[in-house]
């Protein structure tokens, strides 16, 4: 492949000591752990991988508590927790809460049953909510205060916030509430997932002369639940009330004649994973049905306040059938994903950059009519975009120049996660307006994004595109495009592969690599997958790309062997993989041979790792890093040193077992010298050179926050990236 000793621009002899790791290792922990004559390990040997997510979502926590984010950001980071942790109950709880159910018996490689699971997620997860709101409470909103931002209680409004606060509830609030009363005739009601609802306790009889003990007050989804004072009342100044407050202030007069004798908000968050059948004829109409099913699924938590009386509470776990450790009371609103966060703040958010475009896009000219050519710049070399130090904005370009180029044939993508209102989208229905043959591979079932696909599919071919929904039991995951141009009587095809997904506000926030090429033989490999989603076969035969569920985990476990055979030859051997997610057990254990064989191993894991590294005896040779910060890290690169003939992939699939077995993923070869070199240390070595957002994880399954050694200038990957990017492009 590419032997990186020799790329152009004057490279050092050997790029991997181009730049200086600091790689100094923690104490090897001593784990009893075994291997089998079969060549398995023991139990030990892992790390649960919901723990392992858990663990994900702390560290997104403690970003709310760093004064390196401005202190919008610090707020964010608490909602983004708040989401984090709904859809961890949503999902991963109510999953193992199945499991149980069916017995409490461990199927999974680390030998946890499900109720030893359950209990330890419900310990951390108790103490990290009152952490949360600690941060809130005592941090954040103290010094959003002092900015004269405020989210103001009912006693600390004046007489006539007061009063605009009434005049609130009766025009607006009212005539879209319904409370209910629990009775024999009104049974307590199916409370939809995760929505605000009060319990009212009450005195005296109704209208009818009936003693109504309870009442549940749904609050309605249509409402916001922060509102903005008027400016007349604030002097024009950020302060709000939240929704929670003004009903609460407010819903004795919902029950005229009787009292109000206690009032307390509380949320139900319910199982939300769609369950569909692999035998499903209409995978679209099967869909909009389980849609339905997610609001009402099990219950698996219930969140209440502080102040909520413990007989409330325990009427309530009861009515939903959940345990004591199901429990978790909250000091502020119990849904902190809906307070507002994005005020145009400018000195309290993270300063602007601008997302610039590669220079070849910019400037390479079509011959034939003069003017700036995307299919030039391509037919003439690979160009790579990083977001979001990049634009988003070529992905665009490209389909809309194809859309309205009369030398475009046909335009054929995957859609993961878009929308209606997608630029991408737009241009796939103009293109196939204009007589273009557009093909759309979208996978409707992306969680929670559904709904949004179903929609996109609809769009798309009213404007006469063909939409296929890829393969029942394998998600389609891959992030592939494909445009074929008939140039002077020959067919020429262009594409573009990425490692995140086609949604333009994604790649402001998330970073990932994209590769626009006109390369024959990827070209091809991309068309052949193309020709498996959409039609029958065999799986094809690729010249380049990795495909799973057929030859990516074969590859990779081969390629895992070649350092292998290196070491144990006494040449040198390296690998760098970065990913979402390493959980995948067959890999796991081949990273284990190779680090026993001294293989030199550095990963760099965003969340999941179920791998034990720096353990005496199994995975001395093995690091593991997180990097947290400004933006959520989504690159996959998979790079082996190969006696120097080095290898580098760039891919859609984490390294687990659903994205190489049970989805449709590619991960392609990064050829061009100059590319390879900008990925090994831009993605690479930057990333294992940050001493300040990066976490290390050690043999025990504990994480911890580096930070810059005495002397040591602080690195951080992703400021590093911005301040390099934007100045090589704008000096290019």
């Amino acid at each position: 492949m590419i032997d990186v000793n020799n790329v152009e621009d004057g490279a050092n002899d050997n790029i991997s000591e181009e730049i200086s790791v600091d790689n100094s290792q923690n104490d090897l922990a001593e784990i009893e752990w075994q291997r089998s004559a079969d060549g398995s390990y023991s139990p030990s040997s892992y790390i649960n991988r919901d723990l392992s997510l858990l663990q994900f979502h702390l560290r997104v926590l403690a970003q709310a508590s760093s004064s390196r984010h401005p202190l919008l950001e610090r707020l964010f980071f608490l909602i983004i927790f708040s989401s984090n942790l709904d859809e961890f109950f949503e999902i991963r709880v109510a999953g193992i809460m199945q499991k149980l159910n069916i017995g409490d018996v461990s199927t999974s490689a680390h030998g946890m049953r499900p109720s030893e699971v359950l209990n330890e997620i419900s310990i951390i997860t108790h103490a990290a909510i009152s952490e949360q709101y600690r941060i809130l409470n005592e941090d954040i909103l103290p010094a959003l205060a002092l900015e004269d931002i405020r989210y103001l209680k009912r006693d600390e409004l004046n007489a006539e916030q007061s009063a605009w606060m009434k005049r609130y509830f009766t025009e607006q609030v009212v005539p879209v509430l319904t409370p209910i009363s629990i009775d024999p005739a009104h049974p307590f009601p199916r409370l939809v997932n995760k929505s605000l609802n009060f319990i009212a306790t009450l005195e005296g009889k109704d209208a009818f002369g009936r003693d109504i003990n309870l009442a549940i007050v749904p609050a309605p989804r249509s409402l916001p639940r922060v509102i903005r004072l008027p400016d007349e009342l604030t002097g024009g100044k950020e302060h709000h009330v939240m929704l929670s407050a003004i009903i609460h202030e407010h819903i004795g007069e919902l029950f005229p004649g009787m009292s109000v004798t206690g009032c307390h908000q509380f949320r139900l968050t319910r199982n939300a994973d769609l369950d569909l059948a692999d035998d499903v004829e209409d995978i679209a109409k099967a869909l909009e049905g389980e849609l339905e099913n997610r609001r009402f699924g099990d219950k698996v938590r219930l969140e209440v306040t502080t102040d909520c009386p413990t007989h409330i509470s325990e009427y309530l776990l009861n009515e939903f059938e959940l345990h004591d450790n199901q429990l978790y009371r909250v000091n502020g609103p119990v849904n902190l994903t809906r307070l507002l966060f994005d005020f145009n703040i400018p000195a309290l958010r993270y300063q602007p950059f601008t997302h610039v475009v590669p220079k070849a896009f910019r400037r390479e000219m079509d011959k034939s009519d003069k003017s700036t050519s995307m299919f030039a710049a391509m037919r003439k070399s690979d160009v790579l975009v990083h977001h979001p130090f990049h634009a988003f904005s070529p992905i665009i370009n490209l389909l809309w120049q194809a859309a309205s180029d009369p030398k475009v044939l046909a335009i054929k993508q995957t859609l993961y996660r878009s929308g209606t209102n997608s630029e991408i989208v737009k241009a796939l229905a103009a293109a196939a307006r204009n007589g273009k043959e557009v093909t759309a591979v979208i996978e409707l079932r992306a969680r929670f994004d559904e709904a949004s696909n179903i929609a996109v599919a609809n769009y798309l071919q009213e404007a006469g595109a063909v939409v296929v929904y890829g393969i029942v039991g394998y998600k389609t995951h891959a992030k592939l495009m494909l445009i074929v141009r008939r140039e002077d009587d020959r067919i020429r095809r262009y594409v573009h592969l990425g490692t995140g997904n086609y949604h333009a506000a994604n790649a402001k926030v998330y970073t990932d690599y994209g590769l626009f090429s006109a390369d024959p033989d990827i070209s091809e490999d991309v068309h052949k997958i193309f020709q498996e989603l959409t039609g029958m076969g065999k799986p094809a035969n690729l010249k380049k790309l990795l495909h799973a569920p057929f030859t990516l985990h074969e590859k990779l476990m081969s390629f895992i062997d070649d350092e292998i055979a290196h070491a144990k030859a006494g040449k040198r051997s390296h690998i760098i993989i970065k990913a979402n997610a390493l959980t995948e057990r067959r890999l796991i254990d081949k990273l284990y041979d190779a680090s026993q064989a001294g293989v030199k191993i550095e990963l760099i894991l965003r969340s999941m790792c179920c791998l034990r590294p720096q353990v005496k005896g199994l995975s001395e040779n093995i690091t593991v890093r997180s990097v947290i910060g400004r933006f959520l890290e989504h690159t996959r690169v998979y790079y082996f040193y190969n006696d120097g003939d080095e290898r580098l992939y760039c891919g859609s699939a984490d390294w687990m077992d659903r994205n190489l077995f049970h989805r449709v993923e590619v991960a392609f070869p990064i050829e061009n010298k100059k590319l390879f070199k900008q990925i090994y240390q831009d993605g690479l070595i930057n990333y294992l050179q940050d001493n300040t957002q990066a976490w290390t994880l050690d043999g025990t399954g504990v994480w911890q926050q580096l930070q810059p050694a005495a002397g040591e200038e602080p690195h951080v990957a992703q400021e590093h990236l911005l301040k390099t990017i934007n100045r090589v492009e704008e000096s290019s």
